[in-house]
């Protein structure tokens, strides 16, 4: 983290641990008003990978499952890093700011995926840098994240993906129900507007962030996960996530089959279960029928909710979510009950 971002977080109360921001001292209070209010957060629990040099649009084109020339100052987008099968090594926001490509992931799983993609540059002109303390970065979400931010800037990005520039400031449209943004900059320059923000938007720690993207259904990969989706599993189709006309890339064949020849058995599903602990990402699901022999998928991000309970989203064999009831953990464990996503997805793949 940054350590003047870091000394300016300590100062607003917040209680850090691990690089990330926990809480600002009432959980209760953060809960609620990230299901109905409007709300600020760190988001240094997400890394920056920079790539930079004559030939790193050409090597990331080669790299992720999206079409890197559509990613411009103006515009950017959700893609992948896969193994060589075709499954995920993480899932990231690519946009682009000065002369540099920027790779926003959690940092769990950052440095794994740097130094994995290094060992490709090879001969080319590609520096790529670990740029997470070079930059601070927050987010605001809820009903009046549009009008606050717009009080403050400008100009705002009207549709997601798109981005606007400020100064020193970065700002991105990112995927949700009501309006929500990403904001990265120097930290003096996000201290200033953080401050101005705060008597419209109430500080939460990093878990209520997260659950947003639960509500706005994008997946996350972390450790637990590294190499278990497929990019179409986890819905990243639907989300723009993946270009099918780009050409080669890295487990580039086994997506393509799947898109041109296949037909889903497993996409990412959000439910809901009365239960006070999140499960961790991994963590099994199972139909009552099937017993424990196999399961009918794994959790893939799961937060507590703002009514109580706990929100995700998981994976899921497809026959087994039109066979019946679901539960975690054990086949008499929790029920799960299906919530709604914000967009569509078909079983074609």
């Amino acid at each position: 983290m940054n350590s003047e971002w870091q000394t300016f977080l300590q100062q607003q109360q917040a209680t850090l641990e691990a690089n990330q921001v926990i809480n600002f001292g009432d959980v209760e209070q953060e809960r609620q008003a990230v299901g109905a209010g409007t709300v600020i957060a760190d988001l240094s629990h997400l890394g920056l990978i920079a790539a930079s040099g004559g030939d790193a649009e050409t090597f990331l084109q080669g790299q992720l499952t999206n079409d890197i020339q559509q990613v411009t100052p103006q515009q950017s987008q959700l893609t992948a890093y896969c193994n060589p099968k075709g499954r995920m090594l993480a899932s990231m926001r690519l946009f682009r700011r000065e002369d540099r490509y920027l790779l926003s992931l959690p940092q769990t799983v950052l440095e794994p995926s740097l130094k994995r993609l290094r060992m490709f540059v090879l001969r080319s002109d590609v520096s790529l840098d670990d740029a997470s303390d070079e930059l601070a970065r927050f987010g605001l979400a809820g009903s009046d994240a549009e009008k606050l931010l717009g009080a403050q800037l400008p100009s705002l990005p009207g549709t997601v993906d798109e981005v606007v520039h400020h100064a020193d400031l970065t700002v991105i449209r990112i995927p949700g129900p009501q309006a929500r943004f990403e904001i990265h900059g120097s930290a003096s320059a996000l201290s200033t507007l953080w401050q101005a923000l705060l008597p419209g938007a109430t500080p939460v720690g990093y878990a209520a962030w997260s659950w947003l993207d639960t509500v706005a259904g994008v997946p996350t990969v972390v450790p637990e996960t590294v190499e278990t989706f497929v990019p179409q599993m986890a819905n990243l189709h639907s989300l723009g996530g993946i270009s099918f006309t780009k050409g080669c890339y890295t487990g580039q064949e086994v997506v393509a089959r799947m898109h041109y020849l296949g037909k889903l058995k497993r996409r990412m599903y959000r439910a809901h279960t009365d239960i006070d602990v999140p499960p961790p990402p991994g963590e099994a699901i199972y139909n009552a029928d099937t017993g424990t022999e196999s399961s009918a998928g794994k959790v893939v991000l799961a937060l507590p909710a703002p009514q109580g309970g706990v929100d995700l989203l998981a994976v899921l064999q497809i026959s087994s979510v039109e066979a019946g009831p679901l539960h975690l953990g054990q086949p008499d464990g929790p029920e799960l009950n299906l919530l709604d996503l914000p967009y569509e997805v078909t079983n074609e793949a």
